[in-house]
């Protein structure tokens, strides 16, 4: 028995003096527990909204007040126009447009019933369902108060229409997403564990005598995936768009320009993954652990952003498939064109820029 328990001990000691380990163990639950508790949550605040006011009188400025003052909504702008409603969406920032009808307050005196119109960006199903019935049950809050005093009931019909997602169906939601994170998770563990593996085999000694130059050494060690990766992306758009009516209602040139620069971006990050790594085992958790959890959860693919605490928000911007699914819905969904994605398309020059760097700079140019 005392040899069993020495056996129990030495393995205590295997477990807790390999730090790695120690990470899995400890560090993964406490972070997972702390990252869902702040971000899976399913109420909304600080969305921001436009007004287009057709009536302009004490009735709509009332439920304007409300509506602004419950401390979820942000006005972001009021409209004079029908034709500013599909600019202001396509800028990505305004969730929701609420439209009161002319002659709002008379048309509640004489007949009793106004009509309101809720218009949301429903490129994002599950956020827009949330905004609208938010929405709703502060209109239904004031009409309870002022029946109150009323000897006859008023009645305001708040009317919901879904911008780009009509039917509400989730997968206009998961297609985009489910891109970003199989580009990025399949395209970087491949590339993480290329110069890994060649430390490991001791093939390095053959690259190192080569006269290539370590730029050289990483391009051609991506470009095969860039192809493959390529096939997989056009494959995930077919699916969506024939199996599942996923519309594409923008360029396709500038949708696979796009699709091709986060392709480039992912399998840098992968590169520069593998430079850092002295093993194949290292490199591959280090994707899985660096990558699949933020690109789920901080990257806007299923949570609201906006829900987050502010250092989580922070933290977003430096998510790469954050700025990805922004393009790609804007392209797909909204048929916006570049002059709408510029500078979400820069931040992911930028980081290949970033990430190429470090990768080159990184390479070893002899054994360690």
């Amino acid at each position: 028995m005392n040899r069993f328990w020495a056996f129990v001990k030495k393995e205590f000691l295997h477990i807790f003096r390999d730090p790695r380990t120690i990470l899995i163990l400890f560090g993964m639950p406490i972070a997972q527990i702390m990252i869902f508790g702040y971000v899976v949550k399913n109420d909304i605040k600080n969305v921001k909204i436009a007004i287009y006011d057709k009536s302009k009188d004490n009735v709509t400025r009332e439920i304007t007040d409300k509506i602004l003052s419950s401390g979820y909504f942000l006005l972001s702008e009021k409209l004079d126009s029908n034709n500013e409603l599909e600019r202001i969406f396509q800028k990505g920032e305004v969730k929701e447009i609420i439209v009161f009808e002319p002659d709002f307050a008379k048309r509640l005196e004489n007949t009793n019933t106004a009509n309101i119109q809720l218009i949301a960006d429903a490129s994002d199903a599950n956020t827009a369902n949330l905004i609208v019935n938010y929405t709703q049950a502060i209109i239904y809050e004031y009409v309870k108060s002022i029946n109150e005093n009323n000897s006859l009931a008023v009645q305001i019909v708040p009317e919901a229409r879904m911008m780009y997602n009509e039917e509400m169906k989730s997968v206009y939601m998961f297609v985009p997403g489910t891109m970003a994170l199989i580009l990025l998770l399949i395209s970087a563990m491949m590339t993480s564990i290329s110069i890994a593996r060649e430390k490991e085999m001791g093939t390095m000694e053959i690259l190192l005598v080569s006269p290539l130059q370590p730029l050289q050494i990483i391009m051609g060690k991506v470009m095969p995936y860039i192809i493959l990766s390529l096939v997989n992306a056009i494959s995930i758009i077919l699916l969506g768009f024939f199996v599942f009516d996923v519309p594409i209602h923008g360029s396709i040139i500038l949708l696979m320009f796009e699709t091709m620069l986060f392709i480039f971006l992912a399998l840098s990050i992968g590169i520069f993954i593998s430079t850092v790594s002295k093993s194949q085992q290292t490199a591959m958790f280090i994707s899985i652990f660096s990558l699949m959890l933020p690109t789920m959860l901080l990257s806007g693919f299923i949570f609201p952003i906006k829900n987050m605490p502010l250092v989580l928000q922070w933290f977003c911007y430096i998510v790469p498939p954050k700025w990805f699914i922004i393009i790609i819905k804007d392209i797909m969904l909204k048929g916006t064109g570049l002059i709408y994605v510029w500078k979400e398309t820069l931040i992911l020059i930028g980081m290949i820029i970033f990430f190429i760097s470090l990768s080159v700079k990184k390479f070893k140019i002899r054994l360690e």
